[in-house]
């Protein structure tokens, strides 16, 4: 850096301290709303050479969900920056959702002045209890001359396998402070441990042995950059393949072994299933895989790059923590050129490739309905024929997002947002602030549920006021479709399960400077989504859809 008042061994303010570190790690833009208490955050990020750029939200969710979207999309740690009190308490959901994704985020709090601790200044509060439980590392800095380590331990610990959330506060008065300014420490990034040599011999094993090999790839295959080594290893070990979650892409859409659309066939008839870094959670039926038709249940192995993420819920055939890129590198050559039983292999991929073909295609019909009110495929038909291969698609929502996890396969890795295992509705419009940021040049594109709407839709005035313009796309049945019909099912009625029918949420986005319009005709929604692309500007296309046309789900989470 050139200003001479960033230099170590020049005086400098504690803020300075903070940005000097922050942009070690690669932060290049902070994510914020404004507070007294971390005021010198913004003075340095503005004084800094090259400016560190402050993009200001309007709830502090929103800026920690910004910094995570940078974090996945770009697997540099993101950063924000919330003042004190409910300034940080406001950010614990999206936290948390950090948490459970994986993603290396630091968020950096204010906190009451150390001087008057325990006397009841504004907004005084201990935030790092709150916060321990959800991320890797949560402490206070309480000095200035320690600010520099303090806040390095945080990205250092943000960033090493397993990654994940960070917290540190400085009181106030700690961070106006002054001091000779420490030296940045080296950043260099912690690699996972060495696999274990049985646990891969016991996978190599089973895999030699499969009859009905599948592959899943999860998010840390990406965050973790081994997408190369995975498609590598699933292309010569000739398995059937599914991906959740930043996983998907890795393998992209329309490869002959993604069998995503056959994954409940793939699944049961599966004889060894190979999980790469992703929990066995709900998503994957807890790890229990095989077993149709009396055969015998599948042998799971589950790669990881944490000691902390291997299943202990399930019984693994192998549970193999490491580097994802070394352990499927090896798993690829030592397994490739004994595999006893490749031709039915072959032959049954083959197959599942068969009836994902035919799922696809008997969803025809409704990608083009033509049914009043809209039902929500169709969306999904319009929008994936104005898709570039590198779109980013967010999605913010329960039963219309659901839609779009069975419509839109991306084709490239790291161009799909959701809100991940945690589940938590309002990531949108920050992951929006984000992504726009990371690809400025992709489209980037929201689909929103009207429920989800009512967390952030505030914040399209961040992507207003900061010129970040992005194509959101409502699907608006007026009710909470995840509950609806789950409550009729259950007690023969329903209650708080309604919303507005036909809300204008494109007249609020509008308000607030950007365009948008409602749709109520099936043959609209194409043309709506081309005015939206080319606007330039934050445009909601509104549309009304059925809500009787409920996502034909297969499990419930629990």
């Amino acid at each position: 850096m050139s200003d001479e008042a960033a230099r170590e061994g020049t005086e400098g303010h504690g803020g300075q301290q903070v940005t000097r570190v922050a942009a070690a790690h690669g932060v290049d833009t902070v994510f914020t709303l404004s507070g007294a208490h971390v005021f010198p955050v913004y003075d340095a990020a503005v004084k800094f050479e090259p400016a560190l750029r402050l993009v200001d939200v309007r709830h502090e969710q929103s800026a920690v969900f910004a910094a995570e979207a940078t974090a996945k999309l770009t697997r540099r740690p993101g950063f924000a920056v919330a003042t004190a009190g409910p300034g940080v308490t406001n950010t614990v959901s999206a936290m948390t959702t950090a948490h459970f994704n994986g993603s290396p985020v630091v968020l950096l709090g204010g906190r009451a002045p150390a001087w008057r601790w325990g006397t009841g200044s504004l907004q005084e509060m201990d935030h790092v209890p709150l916060l321990a439980p959800v991320t890797k590392h949560a402490a206070t800095i309480g000095a200035v001359d320690a600010i520099t380590a303090g806040v390095h331990e945080a990205f250092t610990a943000a960033t090493s396998p397993h990654r994940g959330p960070a917290f540190v506060d400085v009181p106030m008065d700690v961070l106006f402070s002054r001091c000779d300014l420490p030296a940045v420490p080296e950043v260099a990034r912690a690699a996972a441990p060495e696999p274990d040599d049985d646990q891969v011999a016991a996978a190599v094993r089973a895999l030699r042995e499969a009859h009905h090999p599948v592959l899943v790839l999860g998010s840390d295959v990406w965050t973790g950059g081994a997408e190369d080594a995975a498609r590598r290893c699933a292309e010569q070990l000739g398995c059937a393949v599914v991906t959740n979650g930043m996983g998907r892409g890795v393998v992209p859409g329309g490869h002959p072994q993604l069998v995503t659309r056959a994954r409940g066939r793939a699944f049961g008839e599966a004889d060894v299933v190979v999980v790469v870094g992703t929990p066995l959670d709900f998503r994957l039926g807890y790890g229990q895989f095989g077993g149709k038709d009396g055969a015998t249940p599948a042998a799971v192995v589950h790669v990881v790059d944490g000691a902390d993420q291997l299943a202990t819920h399930a019984t693994l055939a192998a549970g193999v923590v490491g580097d994802l890129t070394t352990v499927l590198d090896r798993l690829c050559a030592e397994v490739a050129p004994h595999q006893s039983h490749r031709d039915e292999t072959d032959r049954w991929v083959a197959d599942l490739a068969g009836h994902a073909r035919a799922a696809v295609a008997a969803d025809a019909d409704q990608l083009a309905s033509t049914s009043d009110p809209v039902h929500p495929a169709r969306i999904y038909g319009e929008l994936n024929k104005r898709l570039d291969p590198d779109a980013v698609v967010i999605g913010d929502g329960g039963d219309f997002v659901s839609f779009a996890g069975r419509f839109v396969e991306p084709r490239r890795p790291g161009r799909w947002l959701d809100p991940g295992p945690f589940g938590c509705l309002g990531t949108g419009l920050g992951y929006a602030v984000g992504a726009r940021l990371a690809h400025p040049d992709a489209q980037v594109v929201l689909l929103f549920g009207d429920g989800a709407a009512g967390f952030s839709l505030t914040d399209v005035d961040t992507l207003v006021r900061h010129d970040l313009p992005v194509v959101i796309v409502m699907g608006n049945n007026g009710v909470w479709g995840l509950e609806k019909g789950p409550m009729n099912m259950l007690y023969g009625y329903d209650v708080v399960a309604d919303l507005t029918p036909q809300t204008r949420y494109d007249q609020v986005v509008t308000a607030l400077g950007g365009g948008g319009e409602m749709v109520t005709s099936p043959d609209e929604v194409g043309p709506a989504i081309d005015r939206a692309f080319a606007s330039g500007v934050p445009y909601l296309v509104n549309v009304v859809t059925d809500p009787a046309a409920a996502y034909p789900r297969s499990t419930t989470g629990i």
